[in-house]
């Protein structure tokens, strides 16, 4: 469980800016921080629970031989908005459940707005990218074209609104000291608990 005195620190940003690597960097300097994505997935692989609901809403092949079937799950997905909010529904709360009964109190999440998990958190660290490097990242990492990029790009919460809703800003463009950046928000994280 939790430790009241620390702080929950949420850090998010949208696809491609890159904050898997800046939580990498905080990783890196003793800050372990719950990868919501990975969580999910690990879920969706290993609780009986979860296998059970997805399973009685998507059907009976969302599982073979006790392994998520990636392809009926997107399947599924796709045929509506209600659809992925139905999967969601099932999903999030178990991630969130997850989240506050470990021990940890920072988390990674991409939709951190999208799915309410803002609501856990004292503190909010966006990290940002200008577009046309997000684009060039995704085409890099995933192989895509640039439209299939700015897609993904565009279902996801407007980058402005995101960082103007967190309490601080990491710029991730290649150019800004992201240690510099990272240590001065520590550094306020610590003078704010004291």
């Amino acid at each position: 469980m939790k430790n009241e005195n620390q702080p929950v620190v949420a850090i998010t940003g949208g696809i491609g800016s890159g904050k898997s690597y800046v939580c990498h960097i905080f990783s890196s300097k003793g800050i372990m921080v719950y990868d919501c994505d990975s969580a999910a997935k690990r879920l969706m692989h290993n609780s009986e629970d979860l296998k059970h609901r997805l399973t009685t809403l998507i059907g009976p092949d969302t599982y073979i031989n006790g392994n998520l079937n990636k392809a009926a799950v997107a399947d599924y997905m796709m045929q509506s908005e209600n659809n992925i909010k139905a999967i969601n529904g099932i999903v999030h709360p178990a991630v969130a459940e997850d989240f506050l009964m470990s021990e940890y109190t920072w988390m990674e999440s991409a939709i951190l707005y999208d799915c309410g998990f803002d609501r856990y958190a004292d503190i909010v660290i966006a990290v940002v990218a200008p577009i046309e490097t997000r684009i060039l990242r995704i085409m890099h990492r995933d192989g895509i074209s640039r439209e299939k990029a700015l897609e993904w790009i565009a279902r996801q919460m407007p980058q402005d609104e995101v960082a103007r809703r967190a309490d601080h800003v990491i710029t991730n463009d290649g150019t800004e000291d992201l240690d510099i950046q990272i240590d001065k928000i520590l550094t306020q994280i610590r003078k704010n608990k004291e």
